[in-house]
């Protein structure tokens, strides 16, 4: 046998080693940028997959199902939090705003498939493509399954999908990224960066970093030692009045021989060599004038801790980071990131906290552990997953979504699909309420996200693979231009009614725009033509609600779009 013989007969015999090539080469040529802009892991391995797929290569749909069910639960799990607080009275306008956004994300698909006459498939892969919510996929092709349809016409609706979003999808996501970086600010008449740095003054920042991730050096915090005398204005009275609106405070002295824990109340005296905590810059501009720095290597030799706390005290939700920080638990601990919903938010004075929120602390561990119990619960880093929690929760979902109601000779119902994602939705904003049960790491999160979505894309791939190419020609140029259309409404419609209806800050407006549409692509690009990150303080609650709604839209496109008189 031949190597080339052999190699196609492998995978044929073996149809798992094909969906790892089909990985392999998804994530191999997926980041590769070309003028700024790449395919991305998802359509790179769908792409991928449809070439194998030309070889004639049968793979379990068991696999893609499991796979997707196990995808669904971990973004509910992920965006839970930030979900239903968005169902609740908080942010009304983001709320609002996001529901726009998203009728006009269904509806101007929907009706360009209705003027393109195109069918079932095709119209439902449009709308995940479009709207670039890869998730749809498996929802459409679930609730198509579910309808009653003969298993030849099923299969062809399903095959129909996968064309049509991987036509549509490089726009989707291009395309958004150029209207709401680009074309919106212009749009408009707004200087994005200026807009970002009167948002950053206003919230009690300086300039922030362009690049997520990265912090300026002012930001860093230090512990350093310096020797108090008469002169220095700083004895006789409690330690938390010595520098009034400055966050700098004072952890361990040296008195004599004696090392001494500070609190609020000590009193420095002449001869005390004092460890103060803060920013480098701070403690540059207000100690370095007035008192002389020593080394002190047993002085400063403090236990720290720095790490994740998940915020759950209702107390604190809507208060921002300078009022929190007013807290004699706050004393001496320092914010160096928050993250919410998945995306990293600047850290300002005037950033608000909202529960839910994972934000990273550090200072001296007797501050940081007294920090944890008014935060919430400490998110410390565990290498194992409670899989009877993930599987009890998968299964009660799954349940959930398999009933179903039949309106006018059609079956409606979540679907297996939808119950895992809502099943996420609820336990993972349980995680956040009571965080004792239900851990789930963040590297296992992300592999449950990333290898349940791009296996079950990939398989979608290999399935469609033979019809993909007669698919293409009869479809591919009609389909490319209202796939366009499909996109470009609602994001341009996303931006003047958030400008002119809801009235966003600048600043926010195009991060809001981004996170209904669930493309952290274009945030990306927002944030680069901002210079700032500022852009993603609007990103999380449209994000959330977005990520869930458009998923679940993925079926009601299907039941819109199904044959008038039922299948």
């Amino acid at each position: 046998m031949n190597p080339i013989d052999f190699f196609v007969e492998t995978l044929r015999t073996y149809p798992p080693v094909a969906v790892f090539l089909a990985l392999g080469i998804g994530f191999l040529i997926g980041p590769i940028k070309i003028a700024g802009f790449n395919l991305g892991n998802v359509t790179a391995t769908l792409l991928a997959g449809v070439v194998i797929g030309q070889l004639g290569i049968q793979v379990s749909g068991d696999l893609k199902s499991t796979l997707f069910l196990i995808f669904l639960f971990a973004v509910g799990y992920g965006v839970g939090p930030q979900f239903v607080r968005g169902l609740s009275t908080d942010g009304p306008k983001q709320i609002l705003f996001a529901l726009s956004v998203l009728v006009l994300c269904l509806i101007v698909p929907y009706l360009c498939a209705l003027v393109a006459g195109l069918p079932l498939g095709y119209g439902a892969g449009m709308y995940a493509g479009s709207q670039t919510i890869s998730a749809a996929i498996g929802v459409a092709s679930d609730q198509i399954n579910a309808m009653g349809m003969t298993p030849e016409q099923a299969k062809t609706y399903t095959d129909q999908i996968p064309i049509a979003y991987a036509v549509t999808y490089i726009w989707g996501t291009i395309g958004s990224a150029i209207i709401l970086a680009q074309l919106g600010p212009r749009l408009l008449g707004i200087d994005l960066p200026a807009a970002c740095r009167e948002y950053e003054a206003k919230l009690g920042g300086g300039t922030v970093s362009t690049e997520p991730g990265i912090t300026r050096a002012y930001h860093d915090f230090g512990l350093r030692a310096y020797r108090i005398d008469e002169a220095s204005g700083l004895t006789g009275t409690p330690v938390r009045n010595l520098l009034p609106g400055i966050r700098v405070f004072v952890e361990r002295l040296r008195r004599g021989t004696q090392i001494i824990e500070a609190d609020g109340n000590t009193v420095l005296q002449p001869g005390d060599i004092v460890a103060f905590s803060g920013r480098r810059a701070l403690l540059v501009e207000h100690l370095d004038s007035k008192l002389v720095e020593v080394e002190d290597k047993e002085l400063l030799n403090a236990e720290a801790e720095i790490l994740d706390v998940y915020v759950t005290n209702k107390a604190l939700a809507g208060r921002t980071l300078a009022d929190v920080s007013n807290e004699d638990w706050a004393r001496g601990v320092y914010a160096r990131k928050i993250v919410r919903s998945l995306v990293e938010i600047p850290v300002l004075p005037g950033t608000t906290v909202e529960r839910g929120d994972i934000v990273t602390i550090g200072g001296a561990k007797r501050h940081v552990e007294a920090a944890i119990k008014a935060l919430g619960f400490a998110d410390r880093p565990v290498e194992t997953t409670d899989i009877a929690f993930l599987g009890w929760g998968l299964f009660a979902g799954a349940m959930v979504g398999a009933l179903t109601l039949t309106i006018g000779g059609i079956p409606i119902g979540l679907s297996t699909s939808g119950g895992a994602l809502l099943a996420g939705l609820v336990l993972g904003w349980l995680r956040s309420t009571y965080p004792a049960f239900g851990t789930i790491p963040a590297p296992a999160l992300w592999l449950m996200n990333t290898l349940g979505l791009n296996i079950f894309i990939a398989v979608v791939g290999i399935g469609a693979g033979p019809g993909f190419v007669a698919g293409l020609q009869e479809v591919g140029i009609s389909l490319l231009i209202w796939g366009i259309v499909a996109t470009s409404v609602p994001m341009i419609a996303s931006v003047l009614i958030g400008h002119y209806v809801f009235r966003f800050h600048p600043a926010i407006l195009f991060g809001a725009c981004a996170g209904v549409r669930t493309t952290t692509a274009a945030l990306g690009m927002i944030q680069e033509a901002a210079k700032s990150k500022v852009p993603a303080l609007g990103y999380g609650m449209p994000y959330a609600i977005g990520n869930t709604l458009l998923t679940i839209f993925g079926l009601v496109i299907v039941i819109m779009l199904a044959p008038s008189g039922g299948p």
